[in-house]
This record gives structure tokens, sequence and C-alpha cells, in this order.
């Protein structure tokens, strides 16, 4: 009998970890869910991936397209991204010939500056930035709302506000330190001036 009362009292031991441990997974399934699956965090994921893609197109059209007829320019006698100077040379190195590319230099153990990758990956920067600008402003214009928020400095805390605030808003009011925008502040309105 007493082997029977401690057999069920096992079991029921074990039945309650189970529903208590399903009870927690469920709970933290739930909360996981909840928090991947809501808009903003959906909207973030397809924006990386659409920032990803465009990246790699802008990316193509400066590597592919704008770089290659700078590099007939007669100063450049190779593609931008292989241009270097070697501040010290490797054991290998010949007078006249030189290193003809930076794997050739490395692979020599030479030191070198690698100024085209930096001018490279500076023009994709450049062109990248002009992209997305450009992309910002059509955005403006089709949708009346624009992304680029312009700002303009309160004169008297300093702070960067939108320009919204300054034109639109009907209070005239700061909304960082609650000075008043359209002047008040510059007139005597104390009662002990003279």
């Amino acid at each position: 009998m007493a082997h029977q009362n401690q057999w069920d009292d096992t079991r029921e031991a074990l039945l309650d970890a189970e529903h208590t441990m399903s009870r927690k997974v469920k709970g933290a399934w739930d909360g996981f869910t909840d928090f991947a699956l809501r808009d903003s965090v959906l909207e973030v994921a397809v924006g990386l991936i659409i920032a990803a893609a465009f990246t790699r197109v802008v990316n193509s059209l400066v590597s592919d397209i704008l770089l290659p007829p700078i590099s007939l320019l007669p100063f450049m006698s190779r593609n931008l991204e292989e241009k270097f100077w070697v501040l010290k040379r490797g054991p290998h190195y010949t007078r006249p010939q030189g290193y003809n590319t930076r794997q050739q230099a490395a692979e020599d153990g030479a030191v070198t500056l690698t100024y085209g990758a930096f001018l490279d990956q500076l023009v994709n920067f450049i062109g990248l930035g002009l992209a997305l600008y450009t992309i910002a402003n059509i955005y403006g214009y089709f949708s009346h709302d624009s992304i680029i928020k312009h700002t303009v400095k309160c004169k008297y805390c300093r702070k960067e506000i939108s320009q919204k605030v300054c034109l639109w808003s009907l209070a005239k009011r700061c909304p960082l330190c609650t000075s008043w925008l359209d002047g008040r502040e510059d007139r005597e309105t104390s009662a002990l001036a003279a």
C-alpha cells in the first residue's frame, strides 16, 4: 500500500511538472510570436532585406559602370581599386617593374598603402548616399510628406528643432526650452524694465 501511495505521489508530481513546463513553454512561445510578428518588426526585416539588395545594386553601379571610365584617365593605369603605393618593398621586388597587383605585393611581404580601395569605397558611399537622397526626394514629392527632416536651431537653447514647429505651429514655442520663437522673448516684458 505504501508503495502504491509513493507511486501515485510521484506520478502526480510528474504530471504537475509537465503542466507547469507546458504552460511556461507556451507562454514563452506566445511572447516570442507577439514580438517577432508585430508589424514594426516585420517592417524592419523587410526594410533590411530591401536595403541589402539596394546596396548591392548601387555597389554594382559604381564598380561596374562608374569606375571603369575613371580608370581610363591618363594617370590611371589600372582599375581604381588596384591602385596602391609600396611603402616597404618585399624581398623579390624588381626595380623597373615593381608589383602589378596588391595581391602580388602582399604575397611578397611588401607593406602597401592601398588608396585605390579606399577611393573605391568612398565613391560607393557617395553613390549610395546620392541614390538614397534621390529616392527620399521622389518619395517626398509624390507623398507630400518628406522623409528628410529639416531643422533649425533655437536661438535660446541652441538645440536643433523641426522646421515644421517654427513654420506651422500655432504656439510658436520651442518644444525643448519653451521659449517663444516669434520674438516675444526679445521684447521687454518685465514690470521692472524702465
